[in-house]
């Protein structure tokens, strides 16, 4: 018997909730053309309804044109659109790079789908609001799962347990111990900061230090960078710090800085040049994720391929597969190293 996504206590009137649950049910492919809907008297008894408020409801929809009655046999699906697939996609934060994904995940989906974008800026509070309003009305739901606010009130892994297995496409990301496998593309973040400085070891061999500048505080960034950066410094033997911004930093030659935020890096730029020290051979700068102004000062970069996340994500779901992906890093060597 069809199911509806029926809250008793919602302040949404119930005859509009059935409704929508039938229209989102029809959108997401659950009913198809020609499927029986269950008769008035049946879903007034399965859901404790007035028979006025179910026969309401299915006025409505035979009105719009989603159901059709058939004298003596019921209600049946007239409309779908099934075509089309419904897609929740729901970012940590907006920013240059995610915007590339975003709009390659478009262009890859092209007409075959329809997707609406959420932000629930790192807090589990808002994904869990987002979540309770959107659970059932959608194909697939495609999150960013970078949390660090309000986990001690919400438990993020409960909220995605709670999407049904096979629609929850994790970005960026992945959460191995779920209680289903997730379909994933994502970073590995401290394994691909560890193979990105391998990769330029040959010209990090004249540096005796490294410092990592990674804010902590405001921006959320994922704490395996710290991790792949310690792995790689103690493996060869290199002094090595972390600091939250470089506004304090008393450059030294022998030194090669990591540099996550633009703002670091014009810093950084700006005391080198205050100093008789030359940029790629007394002091290092190796940058985070690529751009045109880099490219024009001739700053080393390593970045994960923000199109390509959204390619394979949006390639994954018109295809059907369900795999977890690695999403490809890559290092630009410019002067800057």
């Amino acid at each position: 018997m069809y199911k509806l996504q029926f809250k008793p206590f919602d302040k949404t009137p119930k005859y509009k909730q059935i409704v929508q649950s039938v229209i989102t049910d029809i959108e997401r492919g659950v009913l198809k053309r020609e499927d029986q809907l269950p008769s008035i008297s049946e879903l007034s008894a399965e859901y404790y309804l007035a028979r006025d408020t179910v026969e309401k409801a299915y006025r409505e929809l035979r009105a719009r044109g989603f159901i059709v009655s058939v004298q003596g046999k019921g209600y049946y699906v007239q409309a779908t659109d099934a075509s089309k697939l419904k897609i929740l996609l729901v970012f940590n934060k907006l920013s240059s790079y995610k915007k590339i994904i975003y709009y390659s995940f478009l262009n890859a989906l092209g007409d075959r789908a329809t997707v609406d974008l959420q932000i629930h800026h790192h807090s589990a509070s808002l994904f869990q609001d987002i979540m309770e309003k959107s659970l059932g009305k959608y194909n697939y739901y495609v999150i960013m799962p970078h949390f660090t606010q309000d986990l001690d009130k919400v438990d993020f892994k409960t909220i995605l347990n709670n999407i049904p297995a096979g629609e929850l496409v994790l970005l960026d990301k992945d959460i191995p111990d779920l209680k289903h496998p997730a379909l994933a593309v994502f970073q590995d973040f401290d394994k691909d900061i560890f193979g990105a400085l391998e990769g330029v070891q040959d010209l990090l061999a004249k540096y005796h230090r490294l410092v990592l500048v990674l804010p902590s505080v405001g921006n959320n960034y994922p704490v395996e960078i710290g991790w792949g950066f310690r792995t790689f410094c103690a493996k060869h033997g290199k002094e090595f710090a972390i600091k939250e911004n470089a506004m304090n930093e008393v450059l030294e030659a022998g030194t090669a800085y990591v540099v996550v935020e633009t703002t670091d890096l014009a810093e950084l730029i700006k005391k080198v040049r205050q100093t008789p020290f030359l940029l790629g051979r007394e002091i290092g700068i190796l940058s985070f994720n690529t751009s045109t102004l880099k490219e024009l000062l001739g700053i080393t970069v390593i970045s994960t391929d923000f199109e390509a996340m959204g390619q394979t994500a949006a390639e994954m779901l018109l295809q059907g597969r369900r795999e977890k992906i690695k999403n490809p890093f890559y290092t630009i060597r410019r002067g800057s190293l």
